[in-house]
């Protein structure tokens, strides 16, 4: 089983910035991968960001050169950083696990709400 717990989600104003934080245990480490998904009410959840055991990274299009996505093993957490936000933005912000990248996820945690006024 794998514990992931997000933290840093909050309001604010187009063109802030906010850093989510997922701090993981558990037998995490059976899993190559890990990563931030998106969700908006009625649309379908959007990969964010991946990163995998050896620090590659990928981006969805919509917010490559603004979110950046890092991992800090002896603390166990998950980061993304988010600069230059935008409405578009909104969402209910996931920490994923996955066995890898290319898989989709096998472990989420609960959430936490991002929103961004314009």
């Amino acid at each position: 089983q794998v514990q992931l717990a997000e933290s840093g989600g909050a309001s604010v104003e187009s063109g802030g910035s906010l850093r989510l934080s997922c701090a993981y245990s558990g037998a995490v480490y059976s899993n190559l991968c890990m990563g931030w998904f998106r969700q908006v009410p009625g649309k379908e959840r959007e990969k964010v960001a991946t990163i995998d055991d050896g620090g590659s990274t990928t981006y969805a299009d919509s917010v490559k050169g603004r979110f950046t996505i890092s991992q800090d093993y002896p603390k166990n957490t998950l980061y993304l950083q988010m600069d230059n936000l935008t409405p578009d933005d909104t969402a209910m912000y996931y920490c994923t696990t996955m066995r890898v990248c290319q898989l989709a996820p096998n472990f989420w945690g609960q959430g936490t709400q991002v929103t961004v006024a314009a």
